[in-house]
């Protein structure tokens, strides 16, 4: 059954009468991702393969039906999908590393808010030219397919989740269902037993009711946050400093927690923009807050008190 996405359920009448009549609804379509495909770093590269891959998997992302809802025009998640071929193993195997970026519009802005900013390098596949790309939800057909459909249904779960509390629930477990049918192939990145940083591990995160804070973190820090701020711009802060202590939960019951870093190294540059413009005691609330569950990036956050 098609329904009605709700994500976008605002506020004020006002916004749902103008936004009902300068939208457009576009069945599915639920992104508007570019692909890229760079093989500069492999020798006597036959350009056209590539070319076709990145056309392919265009094709694959944009116009498959991810969802059961229908996305208007304005709703359609934008990212971008990055591989940088490492190696042409063959002539239909390559080793690769994949960059992935994904936003999310902020509410009567013409800004986007990073959601994920994440370079996955256990990326080997098969690619055959001129032969369409399988994918079985329910079977493990394709490294290639099955990859990039678990990062869509990660990035559909982070998005539904910075709209409504828990909303992603129904995508993270469509990713994680990727990740149970992947057990058995000779696959990098599915596995438990491999490292705490991977594919398994990211979908777990957020699957795992010990973190769900940060799935609050998304609901607060977007909704009652950033998606405030464009006409109540102080309480909107507020929020979100509020929103920051969800992550300090998180970082206090597991400080390496692979899920937390990713959402760190999505929003730190955000974080500093936005607090650079607090109040003095905003300032340093964020600024101690942030050093505390991002060290590593300390030097970053003492930007916030800089003069512009």
């Amino acid at each position: 059954m098609i329904k009605i996405r709700s994500k976008y359920k605002p506020v004020r009448i006002l916004y749902f009468i103008l936004f009902i009549f300068l939208s457009t609804t576009v069945p599915a379509q639920e992104f508007l991702c570019t692909v890229d495909v760079s093989s500069t770093q492999v020798q006597g590269s036959d350009r056209q393969v590539y070319d076709d891959m990145k056309n392919s998997l265009m094709e694959f992302v944009n116009n498959r039906i991810w969802t059961n809802y229908e996305f208007k025009v304005g709703e359609r998640i934008e990212c971008t999908m990055v591989i940088t071929i490492t190696e042409r193993v063959s002539t239909d195997v390559f080793k690769a590393r994949l960059n992935i970026v994904a936003s999310r519009p902020i509410y009567m802005s013409s800004y986007n808010s990073p959601l994920l900013n994440y370079v996955d390098n256990s990326f080997d596949f098969e690619y055959v030219q001129f032969q369409a790309l399988d994918y079985q939800e329910n079977n493990f057909s394709s490294n290639l397919t099955s990859v990039v459909a678990y990062y869509l249904y990660m990035i559909l779960g982070l998005d539904f989740d910075s709209f409504s509390e828990s909303g992603g629930t129904p995508f993270y477990e469509k990713a994680e269902a990727i990740v149970n049918t992947a057990q058995n192939s000779a696959y990098k990145g599915w596995k438990a037993f491999e490292t705490q940083k991977n594919r398994y591990w990211l979908v777990e995160n957020y699957t795992n009711n010990s973190y769900s804070d940060l799935r609050k973190f998304l609901y607060d820090y977007h909704r009652l946050g950033l998606d405030m701020m464009s006409d109540k711009t102080d309480e909107g802060r507020a929020n979100i400093l509020e929103s920051l202590k969800y992550l300090q939960n998180v970082y206090d019951d597991k400080p390496g927690l692979f899920a937390l870093k990713l959402m760190l190294d999505a929003k730190s540059d955000e974080i500093v923009n936005i607090f650079k413009e607090a109040n003095p005691k905003e300032k340093t609330d964020a600024i101690n807050i942030m050093k505390e569950i991002d060290p590593a990036n300390s030097s970053k956050y003492s930007k916030i008190t800089e003069r512009n």
